[in-house]
């Protein structure tokens, strides 16, 4: 059953480089007139974005499947996804919608105070930080275990 599937995938696999192989081909052959560059450009970038579509919708459905199989999994996930969301909220309480201004001080065109958009992206910001430093901070532990344990 196993070989089976992998002569399939292989196959899969052949097929979807050899697509990409002709495109980027054809891409490499045209002129230097930028309408036939464009023309040429939009079947390999189309062809990247469906390959990009299935990649992610067969990530998610295995890993739903798997969360699915083994419940001791999803109640993890479901405490990490819960944490996740907590320091959300800790990082949008944190998070500031001050005005965007540009370089001569003047506001930019949906940068107002108070804007939606300036709240989430403080908040991203944090959020981005304050998981920089949880990792970090495990970093750290895990080399100084390392350490003593040598």
């Amino acid at each position: 059953m196993n070989s089976k599937i992998s002569k399939i995938l292989t196959i899969i696999v052949a097929v979807i480089s050899v697509i990409g192989i002709a495109l980027f081909i054809n891409v490499s052959i045209t002129d230097d007139v930028p309408e036939s560059i464009s023309g040429a450009v939009g079947p390999l970038i189309g062809f990247s974005l469906y390959l990009f579509y299935a990649a992610v919708l067969i990530t998610v459905v295995l890993s739903i499947r798997g969360l699915v199989k083994n419940p001791e999994n999803l109640k993890k996930t479901m405490i990490g996804l819960g944490a996740m969301a907590i320091l959300l909220v800790i990082a949008y309480i944190l998070g500031d919608s001050e005005p965007v201004l540009d370089a001569q001080g003047k506001v930019l065109e949906g940068g107002e105070l108070g804007a939606t958009s300036n709240q989430w992206v403080g908040s991203l910001i944090w959020y981005s930080s304050i998981l920089v430093l949880i990792g970090g901070a495990f970093f750290v532990i895990d080399l100084a275990k390392g350490l003593i344990k040598s």
